[in-house]
């Protein structure tokens, strides 16, 4: 049976979850007054996601050390990692939506199901617009 799929699997997965969405949650990250704040480089510059950024890094760069020395992952037989080395238009394209996205909206998508959860409207419609943004990419994927 796969390991995963076991409710201590799905357990980590929730403790992750929750974890992470509390960490959003701590940092203000789920206001998206902060993330238009930073953005606002040429009125009032809010710097504090720079600093949530840069301990993410961090935190990711410790955790992808200690990851990459494992045979493989605790949830798969082996590591999938990106084969695809070049940038091609559907990428650049994808990205510049999603900072359009964002930029407009103040949510990415972690955040942006952290205040879904908390009940916030607002972040419901990005989390919808996020769901119809995957739908079509799905429908229009090709390679």
């Amino acid at each position: 049976m796969d390991r995963c799929r076991t409710r201590a699997g799905i357990g980590i997965a929730l403790l992750a979850g929750l974890v992470f969405g509390a960490g959003l949650i701590l940092s203000g990250m789920t206001d998206p007054t902060v993330v238009l704040g930073f953005l606002d480089v040429a009125g009032v510059w809010n710097p504090s996601l720079a600093f949530v950024m840069g301990g993410a890094v961090g935190v990711t760069l410790v955790g992808f050390r200690l990851v990459a020395r494992r045979p493989a992952p605790l949830c798969d037989v082996q590591f999938h990692l990106p084969q695809k080395r070049t940038l091609d238009a559907r990428l650049l394209i994808g990205a510049a939506l999603f900072g359009v996205g964002w930029g407009l909206s103040g949510y990415c998508p972690g955040p942006a199901l952290t205040g879904l959860l908390a009940g916030n409207a607002e972040a419901g419609i990005v989390v919808a617009a996020m769901l119809a943004g995957a739908w079509l990419q799905r429908r229009t994927n090709r390679g």
